[in-house]
């Protein structure tokens, strides 16, 4: 399955992972698929998504699930309205926003 990301996904993963993007992907799809299994209700898509504004992503992610992540993702997408592939962008957007919600600010002190 080929995951689109946007400029957005793309500045997030660098910013915040500075890592491979497919690594960043397959960990927003377990946290995302985890999420599910536990029947924790995940953020729906937005009617207007961050990353509409361009026709073309900036990179596509190819990704192999198991047949229970895939079943998992495909039926969330059904329940949203969508495709696979859109829930799965999606799924990296919000885990980049768990990432910033946890990350402290900098200059910060612990």
């Amino acid at each position: 399955m080929k995951v689109p990301l946007g400029t957005f996904a793309c500045n997030g993963i660098e910013a915040f992972l500075d890592a491979d993007v497919t690594a960043c992907v397959r960990a927003a799809l377990s946290d995302f698929t985890q999420r599910l299994e536990s029947g924790g209700a995940p953020i729906d898509l937005p009617g207007a998504s961050l990353e509409a504004g361009s026709a073309e992503p900036a990179t596509s992610v190819e990704i192999t699930l198991d047949e229970h992540g895939w079943r998992l993702l495909r039926g969330e997408a059904r329940r949203q309205g969508t495709t696979v592939s859109r829930l799965s962008a999606h799924a990296v957007l919000v885990y980049l926003a768990e990432l910033d919600r946890l990350t402290p600010p900098s200059g910060a002190t612990a």
